[in-house]
C-alpha cells in the first residue's frame, strides 16, 4: 500500500475546508419547530404560513389630527371665506362614539379614531381656527370635548372626499398571507404580527450552545493569574460568536486536562445543548484532553472525526455527533485566532442551518485589492489572514500567528489566500470575507 493511500486508509490524510464544510453541513437536520411567543420568535424561522384574520386597519381611521367633515361642507373654504360648522361631537383613538356627521356639521377627531357616520374627509386642525374664532392654530386644543361639541370650528381649506382617511384594509385585507413559512423574523415582522392579533407563532428555535474550552493552565478573567497560567479568553470569545450568530449560548468555561473530567461534563451538559462547541486539545500533544476523550467513542456514544485540514490557522480539526440525539460536536483548536477563524467557517455556517437558515448568508465575499500584498503563504494550504476592508481594499492586520488576539480585534475581515498561491505582490485581486 502506498504512503498516500495508507494515510487516507488511517483518516491521516489532508482534507479541505471545502470537504471539511460539506461533510459537517451534510450531517446538520434543522431543529423541529415549536411555538414561540412573539419576543422570542425574533430573529427565528417561520415554518408556516401566516394568514390575517381581519382586515388591518380593521376600520376607516384618521392619519390626522383634526375634524371630520362632509366634502360639499368645505368645498371653496378659504381664510377669508372660512367655511363655518357645528361641532357636535368629539371622537379619540379606541372611543367607541359614532356621532353622525349631518349637513353644517363636524366631528373633532384624533389621530387613529374611527371616522363617523356621515364623514366623507378630515381637515387637518392646522386648516382651522381649532373653533378659537380666530386665525389659524398648531394644535388641538387639551381635554375631551375642549371647543368641542356646542361650538363651530371655521374651516379654511378645502377637503377632497377620502382626505386623511386610512381606509379599512388598506394595509392588508383578510384572508391575504400577511408573511410566508421560511421568512425571518425581524423587528418589523414582529410588529406585523402583533397587529394582526397573532401572540405565538410556530419556528424553527433559536439553537442552544455550550461552550467549553479546555486545558489545565486557563483562568477565568478577573482571577489572578500563577506561574504558567494564562487567562480563558476562548470561551469568551465563541460565546459572543455563538451570540452573533442568534443562537443561545451557555458558556460553561475550562475544564482542565483529564479526559474523565471533560467526558463527565459534556454528559452533564448535553440535556441543554443542540450544539457543543470546544477548543483546545484536538492537535498531536501529549496532552490533547479532546482527542483523547472522543476518540474512542462507539455505538450509542456517537462518535467524533478529528482530522487535518489544509488551512492556516486551523490545521486540527474535529467534528461528530455525540449522546442519544446525536448531537453535533466542534472540537476547534486552542490558539484564539485558530479557534476564531474555524468558528467563522465551520460552526456559524452550522448553526445557521440548525435553525434553518441559509448557513452563509449572513457573511458576504467580496473582492479586494491587497494593497500590502504577501510575502509567503504555504504551498497547499488556503490561508486565512487578519485584514481591514474598506472601499474595494484590504490591507493586513498584524502578521499571520495565531496567538495575535489584538490584530484579530482590530480586524474586520479574513483575506483567503488560495492553496496554489505562495505568494500575493501588492495590487492583486482577492477573496475578502466580511466579518462586520
Amino acid at each position: 500500500m502506498s504512503r498516500t493511500a495508507d494515510k487516507a486508509a488511517r483518516g491521516d490524510r489532508l482534507w479541505s475546508v471545502d470537504e471539511h464544510l460539506d461533510d459537517i453541513l451534510g450531517k446538520i437536520r434543522p431543529l423541529e419547530p415549536i411555538e414561540l411567543q412573539l419576543l422570542d420568535a425574533q430573529g427565528c424561522v417561520l415554518v408556516e404560513d401566516i394568514t390575517v384574520p381581519a382586515a388591518l386597519p380593521p376600520f376607516d381611521n384618521s392619519s390626522m389630527d383634526g375634524y371630520a367633515v362632509r366634502a360639499a361642507d368645505v368645498e371653496g373654504a378659504s381664510e377669508q371665506f372660512p367655511a363655518v360648522l357645528t361641532v357636535v361631537g368629539d371622537i379619540a383613538a379606541g372611543s367607541g362614539e359614532r356621532t353622525a356627521v349631518g349637513p353644517g356639521e363636524a366631528v373633532r377627531i384624533m389621530t387613529g379614531a374611527p371616522v363617523p357616520p356621515g364623514a366623507e374627509a378630515v381637515v387637518p386642525v392646522e386648516w382651522t381656527d381649532g373653533g378659537t374664532g380666530g386665525g389659524p392654530v398648531t394644535a388641538m386644543a387639551a381635554g375631551p370635548g375642549a371647543n368641542g361639541a356646542g361650538g363651530e370650528v371655521r374651516v379654511h381649506r378645502p377637503a377632497a372626499p377620502r382626505a386623511h382617511i386610512r381606509a379599512r384594509g388598506s394595509d392588508v385585507g383578510a384572508g391575504e398571507i400577511a408573511l410566508k413559512a421560511g421568512t425571518v423574523l425581524s423587528p418589523a415582522r414582529i410588529g406585523l404580527l402583533a397587529a394582526i392579533g397573532r401572540a405565538t407563532v410556530k419556528v424553527r428555535p433559536r439553537a442552544r450552545v455550550v461552550i467549553l474550552s479546555t486545558g489545565s493552565e486557563l483562568v477565568p478573567p478577573g482571577e489572578q493569574l500563577a506561574s504558567g497560567q494564562i487567562h480563558d479568553s476562548n470561551s469568551f470569545m465563541l460565546t459572543a460568536c455563538a451570540h452573533d450568530a442568534g443562537a443561545i449560548a451557555y458558556r460553561v468555561g475550562a475544564v482542565e486536562d483529564d479526559p474523565h473530567t471533560l467526558r463527565a461534563t459534556l454528559e452533564d451538559q448535553l440535556i441543554r445543548a443542540d450544539a457543543v462547541v470546544t477548543s483546545g486539545g484536538v492537535s498531536v500533544g501529549a496532552y490533547d484532553v479532546v482527542k483523547e476523550a472522543l476518540s474512542g467513542l462507539t455505538g450509542e456514544e456517537g462518535s467524533v472525526a478529528f482530522r487535518r485540514l489544509a488551512m492556516q490557522p486551523g490545521k486540527p480539526q474535529g467534528f461528530g455527533r455525540i449522546g442519544p440525539d446525536r448531537t453535533p460536536l466542534f472540537a476547534l483548536p486552542g490558539n484564539p485566532v485558530s479557534s476564531y477563524v474555524s468558528f467563522e467557517l465551520f460552526v456559524r455556517p452550522a448553526l445557521r442551518a440548525l435553525m434553518g437558515l441559509e448557513p452563509f448568508a449572513d457573511r458576504r465575499t467580496v473582492r479586494a485589492v491587497c494593497t500590502e500584498g504577501v510575502e509567503s503563504s504555504p504551498e497547499g494550504r488556503r490561508q486565512y489572514l487578519r485584514g481591514h476592508y474598506a472601499d474595494g481594499a484590504v490591507a493586513t492586520v498584524g502578521g499571520a500567528g495565531s496567538h495575535l488576539v489584538k490584530a484579530l480585534a482590530d480586524a474586520n475581515a479574513l483575506i483567503v489566500v488560495p492553496e496554489d498561491v505562495t505568494s500575493v505582490p501588492p495590487g492583486t485581486e482577492l477573496d475578502v470575507v466580511l466579518l462586520d
